[in-house]
């Protein structure tokens, strides 16, 4: 028996008047695997993203996520699906205002009714299940390290455990240590816990040493196969940016 995607995606289309950013997108994710999606500036990576978050209307095509396409929901059913993910975005996007352990209990006041003092206890888990202190919990974003911030959004994100998580450009700005430790986070977090990862990179270390699959969006379509199958693909953009010097860098491969 077929396992059905977690995500499944046909034919989209997504047109800004004159200029179309998709054209007939096919995709496919599969549970329990980290998919990383990568492509050049302005190929529409976080349009994509937008589109399967139910941000921004498709011009045309289907987008399925658990089963059921998001494309035709209305208002309370994209909030029962929307409790079946966790978003980490580029900067984090953690409310200034609030301390973080009052980010990371967000989505349990919003969807739940727990008590406070069990919110509370869930949200100090989340923390030490991203490796920061309780201690931090009480501080707010802007007393963070750019490292601590992004962990402390991956702890909003699982606040719920949902199956499937979605992460933008989660290593941008972090130097290389705390890039590979985050990456080591991501893939430690998802063996145990069994969610899935849609995780859209530029980063060539997460792509090759913790992405199952890789997505390439070039020709306003998609490209998608494991590591060897994108290396081997002969499409031009594939090929500058797979087997340049920063490519093979992070391949150990030497000049």
């Amino acid at each position: 028996m077929a396992v059905q995607p977690i995500i499944q995606i046909r034919g989209l289309v997504n047109r800004f008047g004159t200029q179309v950013v998709h054209d007939g997108l096919d995709l496919d994710m599969n549970p329990g695997e980290i998919l990383g999606v990568v492509g050049g500036s302005g190929s529409g990576k976080s349009v994509l993203l937008h589109t399967i978050l139910g941000l921004r209307q498709a011009t045309a095509g289907s987008v399925r996520i658990h089963g059921k396409d998001i494309t035709s929901m209305d208002r309370a059913q994209m909030l029962d699906i929307q409790q079946r993910w966790g978003v980490l975005f580029q900067s984090g996007a953690l409310f200034s205002s609030l301390s973080v352990l009052d980010n990371i209990q967000l989505s349990m006041k919003e969807y739940t009714r727990m008590a406070a003092a069990t919110r509370e206890g869930l949200a100090n888990l989340k923390l030490q299940m991203v490796g920061l202190p309780l201690s931090a919990g009480s501080k707010f974003p802007a007393e963070l390290s750019g490292g601590m911030v992004k962990r402390a959004a991956l702890a909003r994100a699982l606040a719920l455990d949902p199956p499937l998580l979605f992460l933008d450009e989660p290593t941008s700005g972090l130097d290389p240590i705390s890039a590979s430790e985050f990456d080591e986070l991501i893939a430690y977090l998802r063996n145990n816990l069994k969610f899935s990862v849609f995780m859209i990179t530029h980063d060539l270390d997460s792509l090759f040493n913790i992405c199952d699959r890789i997505a390439v969006l070039v020709d306003k379509r998609m490209v998608v196969g494991t590591l060897d199958e994108i290396l081997a693909n002969t499409h031009p953009w594939i090929q500058r940016y797979f087997h340049g010097a920063r490519s093979r860098a992070a391949l150990g491969v030497k000049e």
